[in-house]
């Protein structure tokens, strides 16, 4: 396995490094959920932000932010994670209700909380691979509510630098039959070399018919938006630095060598979503959210 390993990202858990950031789109997903006109819902999503010490004090309903959505942060930030969150609600469910597909594979799940919350069909599996740390927090959380997942779950608690691949086909995983992949704010925290093997794995276990959607950041250099509101806000706020998390290689064309290996791909601005669905983040001067794109992809039956 190609190491993935990055300066900040060791810790265990929620409670620092990359782990602490599931946390921030947790909050994010709290807020969003109390909104009068909420993209997503996530009765979870507070119950997380409240378990864990570092986001104990963290706002989750949007009139706990005294400046309200003029917070780069809690306003502009967190409505672009509420509408992340719809846009890959609304892909994963297509792929199953509409592609077929039965097996969802979330890599580094994080705190996602769909297996419990969005409507599956009959026979869906749904597999979530993070490390050990992450895994226990979440269903700590989700035990103490008693929350019961509306389909077949599978947790694989396992860094995605240790042999996931087996631990997905020991788990029960198919290649042979179609799936739905998705890498949520994943892949800018990984070295290029770790990014590319993973989109290989991915193809390797995807038969026609699979489909995948990840998150990237086409940003030539990162640091030149060091001191824009978002990322100032963030750091200031809550005290995540998120460039010191990023991997600031230069990144691989991921979209690309899908395209080279027969499957189809689209790529979008979440701009696109903000317009489609009449609310989100708008582009604005200095903006840190310029160089993020969403690809979905899918590989055509034959």
């Amino acid at each position: 396995m190609v190491g993935t390993t990055h300066r900040n990202t060791g810790m265990e858990g929620v409670e620092g490094g990359v782990g602490v950031t599931a946390l921030l789109v947790a909050a994010a997903r709290a807020i969003e959920t109390h909104r009068h006109d909420a993209l997503a819902r996530d009765v979870y999503a507070e119950h997380f932000v409240r378990a864990a010490p570092a986001s104990a004090g963290w706002p989750v309903r949007m009139q706990q932010v005294p400046d309200g959505d003029a917070n780069p942060l809690w306003g502009r930030f967190a409505r672009y994670f509420g509408l992340r969150t719809r846009v890959l609600d609304d892909f994963l469910l297509r792929s199953v209700h509409t592609g077929g597909a039965r097996q969802v594979v979330l890599l580094g799940a994080g705190l996602d909380s769909r297996a419990f919350r969005l409507e599956w069909p009959p026979g869906c599996v749904v597999f979530e691979i993070d490390r050990e740390g992450v895994l226990a927090f979440k269903h700590k959380v989700l035990d103490g509510l008693s929350a019961t997942p509306k389909t077949a779950r599978v947790p694989l608690p396992i860094d995605l630098r240790a042999d996931w691949v087996g631990a997905l086909a020991d788990a029960g995983f198919d290649p042979a039959a179609p799936s739905v992949w998705l890498a949520e704010g994943l892949l800018f925290y990984l070295p290029p070399a770790a990014e590319t093997y993973l989109i290989d794995r991915v193809d390797q276990l995807s038969t026609d018919g699979s489909a995948l959607a990840f998150e990237v950041k086409l940003d030539k250099d990162l640091l030149e938006y060091r001191d824009s509101p978002l990322y100032t806000s963030t750091t200031q706020q809550i005290g995540i630095d998120l460039l010191n998390l990023f991997d600031r290689e230069p990144r691989p064309d991921s979209a690309g060598d899908l395209v080279s290996k027969g499957w189809s791909t689209s790529v979008h601005t979440p701009y696109e979503f903000t317009r489609r669905h009449g609310r989100g983040p708008l582009s604005e001067q200095n903006d840190a959210l310029a160089g993020n794109r969403w690809v979905f992809a899918n590989k055509p039956r034959r």
